[in-house]
């Protein structure tokens, strides 16, 4: 058994899908971004720098757009949603011990890629360790944005695998928990799904119950316990180090001065284009812009398998 994380995709991962889009398309995502930028808060306030990063972000426009199915009036509505709820939330200066406690018995961990280069959550409600609090939704964020690090460039989705074999009626996350799991999920990193019978006929199609893994993810980076060859022994500590370690996060949540504002690409390397947390107001070079969507199911549907699915 190995305790190290994979940090990269596989050897000639190449990452997918790809969006192309029109001039009328372009023009709509720079509409977007100039209606955004007088939301902006002041420079005085000290979130300024941390929303400018977000909105610089290459993939933050079209996602926007494409969620709102290319109407402009919906886009910005949807947009402003997130930039309110982000001043709250700050998902950026979550710190990591303010949440490390939820992640004691790895009922959330990042690990391993698909084979177009998406990181993998695997999500095990069986596992759940802590009351119901605010915590728990600060614990899955600092997931997602740790995903989004991980992520090599071009690609801006992830995989989502929820295992419910040894999920009880006292570890099931109650109606209020996962309301607010979808909230942000749907609203907050747009393009996703909800549980059901809160899922949209669009996204629905998109639902894959009990899927051959082995079709989307590589033997070497799937976890044994779904049919892979990766043998995975979760220590808390030392899995908690490495990814807070591996991306570059300070005791504040903010990044260690001089670490990368961006993923890494496929060989596990910085970027040399990407610059580091000292000007976070900086842009990423890579312009490509993927966006899946995140499914959550209910143990009623899935009642002992794993469920694999896409996001963000």
């Amino acid at each position: 058994m190995v305790k190290a994380i994979f940090t990269a995709p596989e050897q000639g991962t190449v990452v997918q899908p790809i969006y192309q889009y029109s001039d009328e398309q372009q023009a709509h995502i720079k509409a977007l971004r100039e209606y955004a930028d007088t939301l902006l808060l002041d420079p005085s306030d000290p979130y300024h720098n941390w929303e400018l990063r977000w909105l610089n972000k290459p993939d933050t426009m079209p996602r926007y757009m494409r969620a709102a199915k290319w109407k402009l009036p919906d886009a910005k509505r949807r947009i402003e949603g997130t930039i309110k709820w982000r001043r709250e939330f700050q998902p950026e200066l979550i710190k990591p011990d303010d949440v490390k406690i939820e992640a004691g018995t790895g009922k959330i961990i990042l690990n391993g890629f698909d084979k177009d280069g998406r990181p993998i959550i695997y999500m095990r409600p069986g596992r759940e360790n802590t009351e119901t609090s605010p915590r728990q939704l600060r614990h899955l964020v600092w997931w997602l944005e740790r995903a989004k690090d991980l992520m090599p460039p071009g690609q801006e989705s992830l995989v989502i695998i929820v295992d419910y074999k040894s999920t009880t009626l006292r570890t099931n996350p109650s109606i209020s928990v996962a309301s607010k799991v979808l909230t942000i999920l749907q609203q907050h990193y747009v393009e996703t799904l909800g549980i059901s019978p809160f899922l949209d006929p669009v996204t629905r199609d998109k639902m894959r119950f009990n899927p051959d893994l082995l079709e989307l993810i590589p033997k070497s980076q799937l976890d044994s316990e779904f049919g892979g060859d990766f043998d995975f022994e979760f220590d808390h500590e030392t899995y908690w180090k490495e990814i807070v370690d591996f991306c570059g996060i300070a005791e504040d949540g903010t990044r260690l001065e001089g670490y990368f504002d961006g993923p890494k690409n496929i060989h596990g390397e910085l970027p040399s284009q990407h610059s580091d947390t000292a000007s976070p107001t900086s842009t990423s070079s890579t312009t490509a812009s993927v966006t899946s969507a995140s499914e959550i199911v209910s143990p009623e549907m899935v009642p002992a398998a794993p469920e694999l699915t896409e996001s963000l």
